[in-house]
């Protein structure tokens, strides 16, 4: 058995309590069956442990009897259009890839799918995913005072949100350093500022916020929300690049003395 996957791999002949033991540690819910020689023969999830124990297997009977033999595989040498493909099917949750003798050579789950291209990595199905941080994928929507964000991509160079001001609410009145920023609304009606310049905005229009330059946006509907996709270029995209002058959600001001 390869000892990259030991983790995630049981023996067919091994027991029950085996591998309970080993999805626990694991904590992904699963694991591929294999032969010694790293065959893949099928896989176990958390799920057909339980329909056995129903049927009135013990801990101590093999899994050679309930594990599935059917199950879903890539090639190593398939791109990620297979992968994404096969994730569109809601029950399948994991991937084991294979080599051109059927051995088990890596695994891709769909998180980490997710966090891969969250983050736009560069990667092939040879790649390390048990090294991605697969958190990101449950921290990406960030609740404001004014509505909320969420993050689609985020990498070294750019980020894109999407942005939903509620009725009514206003962003602060703020400047980066280390950014610019392209807005499109998508959805409502408001009002953009930038420096002492307010332009009306709707469905459609589109807004280039510089490096330093003073902007903010407000939702002037008292009924539907503003939403804008919004696109950061950079060198630097930390909350603390926000350099807030004004706020009417009495957040800190950082740009009092500029």
């Amino acid at each position: 058995m390869n000892s990259r996957f030991e983790a995630y791999t049981v023996l067919c002949h091994e027991s029950m309590a085996e591998a309970l033991s080993r999805i626990d540690a694991n904590k992904q819910g699963f694991l591929i069956v294999v032969d010694k020689d790293d065959t893949l023969l099928g896989v176990l999830t958390d799920g057909d442990i339980r329909r056995a124990i129903i049927k009135g297997y013990s801990t101590g009977d093999s899994i050679d009897g309930f594990y599935m033999r059917d199950a879903k595989t890539v090639s190593i040498h398939d791109g990620f259009e297979n992968v994404i493909e096969l994730f569109k099917n809601q029950k399948i949750k994991f991937l084991p890839v294979v080599d051109d003798k059927n051995r088990l050579v890596n695994i891709i789950t769909k998180g980490q799918m997710h966090a891969l291209l969250l983050q736009d990595i560069n990667a092939d199905l040879g790649y390390d995913f048990f090294s991605l941080d697969v958190s990101i994928i449950d921290s990406e929507i960030f609740p404001k005072p004014w509505g909320y964000y969420k993050t689609t991509v985020l990498n070294d160079y750019y980020q894109a949100k999407m942005i939903s001001l509620k009725p009514g609410a206003r962003l602060s009145l703020q400047s980066h350093d280390h950014r610019e920023e392209h807005w499109i609304v998508v959805h409502g009606s408001g009002t953009a500022q930038l420096e002492q310049s307010f332009i009306p905005v709707s469905c459609g229009s589109t807004v280039f916020i510089p490096r330093g330059c003073r902007h903010r946006l407000t939702n002037t509907d008292e009924k539907e929300s503003l939403i804008i996709a919004e696109v950061q270029i950079g060198d630097y995209f930390g909350e603390d690049d926000i350099i807030r002058y004004e706020d009417i959600y009495g957040r800190k001001l950082t740009g009092e003395n500029r």
